[in-house]
Protein backbone atom coordinates (compact mmCIF):
# COMPACT_ATOMS: atom_id res chain seq x y z
CA UNK A 1 0.00 0.00 0.00
CA UNK A 2 1.61 2.94 -1.24
CA UNK A 3 1.90 6.69 -0.70
CA UNK A 4 4.60 8.58 -1.85
CA UNK A 5 4.99 12.50 -1.13
CA UNK A 6 7.08 14.55 -2.86
CA UNK A 7 6.93 18.03 -1.75
CA UNK A 8 8.95 20.98 -3.83
CA UNK A 9 11.64 20.67 -2.67
CA UNK A 10 12.56 17.38 -4.60
CA UNK A 11 10.97 18.17 -7.70
CA UNK A 12 13.42 19.14 -10.73
CA UNK A 13 13.19 22.97 -11.29
CA UNK A 14 13.47 24.63 -14.65
CA UNK A 15 13.11 28.30 -16.53
CA UNK A 16 12.58 30.01 -19.64
CA UNK A 17 13.89 33.12 -21.04
CA UNK A 18 16.26 34.45 -17.79
CA UNK A 19 13.47 33.28 -15.52
CA UNK A 20 10.36 34.98 -16.80
CA UNK A 21 9.11 31.15 -16.90
CA UNK A 22 9.31 29.35 -13.96
CA UNK A 23 9.11 25.77 -13.44
CA UNK A 24 8.54 22.59 -11.06
CA UNK A 25 8.33 19.28 -12.51
CA UNK A 26 7.41 16.66 -10.01
CA UNK A 27 7.92 14.43 -13.27
CA UNK A 28 10.66 15.68 -15.52
CA UNK A 29 12.94 14.45 -17.96
CA UNK A 30 16.03 12.30 -16.80
CA UNK A 31 18.50 15.08 -17.37
CA UNK A 32 16.15 17.59 -15.23
CA UNK A 33 17.14 15.68 -12.04
CA UNK A 34 13.99 14.71 -10.37
CA UNK A 35 13.44 11.79 -8.29
CA UNK A 36 10.51 10.48 -10.25
CA UNK A 37 10.72 8.40 -13.99
CA UNK A 38 7.58 8.08 -16.05
CA UNK A 39 5.25 5.51 -14.67
CA UNK A 40 2.30 4.15 -16.55
CA UNK A 41 1.39 5.88 -19.70
CA UNK A 42 2.58 9.49 -17.64
CA UNK A 43 5.60 10.16 -19.03
CA UNK A 44 6.12 14.07 -18.11
CA UNK A 45 4.53 16.66 -15.34
CA UNK A 46 5.88 20.35 -15.08
CA UNK A 47 4.14 23.02 -13.30
CA UNK A 48 5.11 26.24 -15.09
CA UNK A 49 4.05 30.03 -14.07
CA UNK A 50 5.20 33.47 -14.81
CA UNK A 51 5.92 35.27 -11.83
CA UNK A 52 5.72 39.00 -13.45
CA UNK A 53 4.94 39.68 -17.01
CA UNK A 54 3.88 37.26 -20.06
CA UNK A 55 6.94 35.65 -21.42
CA UNK A 56 6.98 33.67 -25.21
CA UNK A 57 8.25 29.77 -25.05
CA UNK A 58 9.00 29.59 -29.30
CA UNK A 59 7.84 27.64 -32.13
CA UNK A 60 9.21 23.96 -31.14
CA UNK A 61 8.40 20.40 -32.48
CA UNK A 62 6.65 17.34 -30.89
CA UNK A 63 5.88 13.70 -32.24
CA UNK A 64 4.31 10.69 -30.84
CA UNK A 65 3.32 12.02 -27.39
CA UNK A 66 -0.04 13.73 -26.03
CA UNK A 67 0.78 17.10 -24.70
CA UNK A 68 -1.95 18.32 -23.02
CA UNK A 69 -2.22 21.70 -21.31
CA UNK A 70 -4.01 22.64 -18.34
CA UNK A 71 -4.38 26.54 -17.23
CA UNK A 72 -4.75 26.53 -13.42
CA UNK A 73 -4.74 30.50 -13.38
CA UNK A 74 -4.76 33.42 -15.60
CA UNK A 75 -4.16 32.75 -19.33
CA UNK A 76 -2.15 31.11 -22.68
CA UNK A 77 -2.24 31.86 -25.65
CA UNK A 78 -1.34 29.06 -28.85
CA UNK A 79 0.29 28.68 -31.96
CA UNK A 80 0.67 25.84 -34.00
CA UNK A 81 1.87 24.78 -37.56
CA UNK A 82 -1.61 22.94 -37.71
CA UNK A 83 -3.72 25.87 -37.09
CA UNK A 84 -1.85 28.64 -38.52
CA UNK A 85 -3.27 31.51 -35.84
CA UNK A 86 -3.02 32.19 -31.95
CA UNK A 87 -5.72 30.81 -29.84
CA UNK A 88 -6.38 32.05 -26.59
CA UNK A 89 -7.50 30.19 -23.30
CA UNK A 90 -8.44 30.99 -20.03
CA UNK A 91 -8.18 29.72 -16.29
CA UNK A 92 -9.97 26.16 -16.21
CA UNK A 93 -9.87 25.52 -20.06
CA UNK A 94 -7.73 22.45 -21.35
CA UNK A 95 -5.98 22.14 -24.80
CA UNK A 96 -4.55 18.70 -26.00
CA UNK A 97 -1.82 18.10 -29.10
CA UNK A 98 -2.15 15.01 -30.66
CA UNK A 99 1.61 15.17 -31.80
CA UNK A 100 1.41 12.05 -34.26
CA UNK A 101 3.84 12.22 -37.14
CA UNK A 102 4.77 15.84 -35.98
CA UNK A 103 3.52 19.25 -35.25
CA UNK A 104 5.10 22.35 -34.16
CA UNK A 105 3.85 24.84 -31.43
CA UNK A 106 4.26 28.35 -29.46
CA UNK A 107 2.80 28.87 -26.15
CA UNK A 108 2.70 32.59 -24.51
CA UNK A 109 2.40 32.66 -20.82
CA UNK A 110 0.33 35.66 -20.41
CA UNK A 111 0.87 38.04 -16.73
CA UNK A 112 0.89 35.83 -13.02
CA UNK A 113 -0.11 33.13 -15.11
CA UNK A 114 0.09 29.34 -14.13
CA UNK A 115 -0.40 26.35 -15.98
CA UNK A 116 0.30 22.54 -15.91
CA UNK A 117 1.79 20.80 -19.21
CA UNK A 118 1.32 16.92 -18.64
CA UNK A 119 2.61 14.81 -21.83
CA UNK A 120 0.86 11.29 -22.04
CA UNK A 121 2.25 8.21 -24.08
CA UNK A 122 -0.36 6.94 -26.18
CA UNK A 123 1.79 4.03 -27.50
CA UNK A 124 4.29 6.45 -30.22
CA UNK A 125 5.35 3.19 -32.18
CA UNK A 126 1.76 3.60 -33.80
CA UNK A 127 1.00 7.59 -33.14
CA UNK A 128 4.05 8.18 -34.74
CA UNK A 129 2.38 6.90 -38.04
CA UNK A 130 -0.71 9.40 -37.38
CA UNK A 131 -1.54 12.80 -38.69
CA UNK A 132 -1.14 15.62 -35.77
CA UNK A 133 -4.53 16.45 -34.19
CA UNK A 134 -5.54 19.62 -31.87
CA UNK A 135 -8.61 20.25 -29.91
CA UNK A 136 -9.62 22.81 -27.18
CA UNK A 137 -11.91 22.48 -24.47
CA UNK A 138 -13.70 25.34 -22.15
CA UNK A 139 -14.09 25.10 -18.76
CA UNK A 140 -17.72 25.22 -19.09
CA UNK A 141 -17.91 22.29 -21.32
CA UNK A 142 -16.62 20.00 -18.45
CA UNK A 143 -19.47 18.14 -15.93
CA UNK A 144 -19.42 19.36 -12.29
CA UNK A 145 -21.02 17.86 -9.66
CA UNK A 146 -20.87 18.66 -6.03
CA UNK A 147 -21.70 16.55 -2.61
CA UNK A 148 -21.59 18.28 0.47
CA UNK A 149 -18.59 20.66 0.60
CA UNK A 150 -16.54 18.54 -2.61
CA UNK A 151 -16.73 20.12 -5.66
CA UNK A 152 -15.88 17.67 -8.72
CA UNK A 153 -14.45 18.72 -12.31
CA UNK A 154 -14.37 15.85 -14.81
CA UNK A 155 -11.63 16.80 -17.35
CA UNK A 156 -11.35 13.41 -18.65
CA UNK A 157 -13.77 10.38 -17.42
CA UNK A 158 -17.26 10.10 -17.31
CA UNK A 159 -19.81 12.46 -19.43
CA UNK A 160 -16.91 14.49 -20.55
CA UNK A 161 -15.97 15.29 -24.22
CA UNK A 162 -12.60 14.91 -23.75
CA UNK A 163 -10.91 12.68 -26.19
CA UNK A 164 -7.47 11.37 -26.46
CA UNK A 165 -5.36 8.07 -27.03
CA UNK A 166 -3.55 7.34 -24.04
CA UNK A 167 -5.40 4.11 -22.41
CA UNK A 168 -7.32 4.38 -19.44
CA UNK A 169 -6.99 7.65 -18.39
CA UNK A 170 -9.09 9.89 -16.06
CA UNK A 171 -8.42 13.28 -14.93
CA UNK A 172 -10.52 14.93 -12.28
CA UNK A 173 -10.38 18.25 -10.15
CA UNK A 174 -11.30 18.59 -6.56
CA UNK A 175 -12.45 21.62 -4.93
CA UNK A 176 -12.49 21.02 -1.28
CA UNK A 177 -13.89 22.88 1.63
CA UNK A 178 -11.90 22.51 5.49
CA UNK A 179 -12.95 18.99 6.56
CA UNK A 180 -12.42 15.09 6.43
CA UNK A 181 -13.16 13.80 3.21
CA UNK A 182 -12.97 10.11 1.36
CA UNK A 183 -11.52 9.27 -1.69
CA UNK A 184 -12.54 5.68 -3.24
CA UNK A 185 -10.01 4.27 -5.19
CA UNK A 186 -9.29 1.53 -7.57
CA UNK A 187 -6.39 -0.15 -6.89
CA UNK A 188 -5.56 -1.37 -10.53
CA UNK A 189 -4.61 1.98 -11.40
CA UNK A 190 -1.97 4.38 -10.20
CA UNK A 191 -3.14 7.91 -9.00
CA UNK A 192 -1.18 11.12 -9.37
CA UNK A 193 -2.14 14.12 -7.29
CA UNK A 194 -1.02 17.69 -6.98
CA UNK A 195 -2.03 20.15 -4.59
CA UNK A 196 -2.64 23.55 -6.67
CA UNK A 197 -3.50 25.61 -3.51
CA UNK A 198 -4.13 24.73 0.03
CA UNK A 199 -2.98 22.36 2.62
CA UNK A 200 -3.94 18.96 3.01
CA UNK A 201 -2.76 16.05 5.17
CA UNK A 202 -3.02 12.48 3.83
CA UNK A 203 -3.10 9.81 6.68
CA UNK A 204 -0.30 11.51 8.43
CA UNK A 205 1.42 13.11 5.55
CA UNK A 206 0.92 17.16 5.25
CA UNK A 207 0.85 18.50 1.88
CA UNK A 208 0.84 21.93 0.92
CA UNK A 209 0.74 24.12 -2.23
CA UNK A 210 2.97 22.37 -4.89
CA UNK A 211 2.98 18.74 -3.54
CA UNK A 212 2.76 15.99 -5.70
CA UNK A 213 1.31 12.46 -4.64
CA UNK A 214 1.97 9.33 -5.98
CA UNK A 215 -0.60 6.59 -4.76
CA UNK A 216 -1.15 3.12 -5.37
CA UNK A 217 -2.42 -0.50 -4.43
CA UNK A 218 -5.25 1.58 -2.50
CA UNK A 219 -9.00 1.42 -2.49
CA UNK A 220 -9.48 4.73 -0.56
CA UNK A 221 -8.05 7.74 1.03
CA UNK A 222 -8.57 9.90 3.75
CA UNK A 223 -8.00 13.44 3.52
CA UNK A 224 -8.27 16.37 6.30
CA UNK A 225 -8.61 19.33 4.40
CA UNK A 226 -6.72 21.74 6.46
CA UNK A 227 -8.08 24.89 4.73
CA UNK A 228 -9.99 25.04 1.21
CA UNK A 229 -8.27 23.50 -1.29
CA UNK A 230 -7.91 22.68 -4.71
CA UNK A 231 -6.62 18.86 -5.43
CA UNK A 232 -5.65 17.67 -9.13
CA UNK A 233 -5.95 14.09 -10.18
CA UNK A 234 -4.60 11.81 -12.88
CA UNK A 235 -5.80 8.59 -12.80
CA UNK A 236 -3.58 5.89 -14.92
CA UNK A 237 -3.29 2.23 -15.29
CA UNK A 238 -1.28 -0.04 -13.60
CA UNK A 239 -0.57 -2.56 -16.25
CA UNK A 240 -0.64 -1.07 -20.34
CA UNK A 241 -1.88 -3.02 -22.88
CA UNK A 242 1.86 -1.63 -24.78
CA UNK A 243 5.37 -0.70 -23.91
CA UNK A 244 6.19 2.96 -23.18
CA UNK A 245 8.26 4.87 -24.82
CA UNK A 246 9.94 4.96 -21.37
CA UNK A 247 10.64 1.51 -21.06
CA UNK A 248 11.63 0.58 -24.51
CA UNK A 249 14.26 3.49 -24.76
CA UNK A 250 15.29 4.94 -21.41
CA UNK A 251 14.97 2.70 -19.33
Amino acid sequence: MSIVVYNKEVQASGSFNNGEILEKKPLGFPQDGGELKPYSNLFYWANAWTPNHKSTIGLHPHQGFEICSFVIKGGIKHFDSKQQKWISLNKGDVQIIRAGSGISHAEEILDKSEIFQIWFDPDVSKTLDNPATYNDYKKKDFPVTVVDKMKTTTIKGDKSHFEMDSEGVEIKEYDFDKGIFTLELDDKFIYSFFLINGSISIENDKALKGTFIKIQERKQIMLDVCEKSLFFEVKTPKLLTYSTYFERFMN
